[in-house]
């Protein structure tokens, strides 16, 4: 019967037949993302503006190099030094942890395979390019998404440290708009990394009888239900780190002021 049918029924021609605007959350995730990529670039090319007492850009944390404006553990590696570019600003060193995290995440990987690659680009719309699974150089890379997990545990846990220094002016203890800046920042960076599917998997999705794990069950289950908002974290803490850095550099450069609460 279904052959019959699929003999009178004339092909398709078009590439879909929605009406609706299904290209405008891969072109928002095109714009969005590539911004957010140009913009860190350039603010780590920079070198400088990445520190003004007691705020630290998560851009430059930890802070590594003896030319640091702020060394994180007291003391620093050697300035790597290239022609025509000079000293390589500290924000390489690290960038590449938190960076590997994002590229490798689970929700990242659909949003910028259907963005980008375009494949799938939405649902009941033709790939315009072929996926072959994961299988395959350079994407079988992607199953290193779960080591990545304990990199971003570390520089959410440096940020933090970072986020109490902020309490500590030049003048004593205190709290300003930037001390703020920096624990929101910070709670949303540690919501998408403990909502991390490796994260949940690590706690506790593992265990094969959850009877007799009982805490390790209670944690799988409170990290389940923040794992059904990975995807709004993950956008949060990409506006929130970008938007840290860009704070501190404005009042670095004295474009504003930070204003003191108590």
């Amino acid at each position: 019967m279904s052959r019959v049918l699929s003999e009178r029924r004339p092909p398709i021609a078009a590439a879909h037949l929605r009406t609706d605007a299904w290209w405008a959350l891969p072109l928002a995730v095109v714009v969005v993302l590539s911004a957010f990529i140009v913009y860190s670039t350039w603010a780590a090319l920079q070198n400088a503006h990445y520190f003004v007492p007691p705020y630290l850009s998560p851009f430059y944390s930890p802070c590594i190099t003896e030319s640091c404006l702020h060394l994180s553990f007291g003391v620093g590696l050697a300035d790597f030094t290239f022609p025509v570019v000079g000293v390589l600003s500290p924000a390489f060193l690290i960038l590449w942890g938190p960076g590997l995290f994002r590229l490798t995440c689970y929700y990242y990987r659909k949003a910028y395979y259907r963005s980008f690659w375009l494949a799938p680009v939405a649902c009941a719309v033709r790939d315009v390019k072929s996926y072959t699974g994961e299988t395959r150089f350079p994407l079988f890379l992607q199953n290193f998404h779960r080591y990545t997990w304990y990199l971003a545990v570390f520089f959410v846990v440096m940020l933090t440290w970072d986020a109490i220094l902020a309490f500590r002016f030049p003048d004593g203890f205190g709290i300003g708009v930037g001390t703020l800046v920096m624990w929101v920042n910070v709670t949303l960076l540690a919501g998408y990394t403990f909502s991390c599917h490796s994260c949940r998997h690590v706690c506790g999705g593992h265990v094969d009888v959850f009877s007799e794990a009982e805490t390790r069950y209670k944690v799988w289950r409170f990290l389940t239900r923040l794992n059904e908002r990975h995807p709004m974290y993950a956008w949060l803490s990409l506006f929130s780190v970008g938007l840290t850095d860009l704070y501190i550099r404005l009042v670095s450069m004295g474009v504003i002021r930070d204003l003191r609460i108590l």
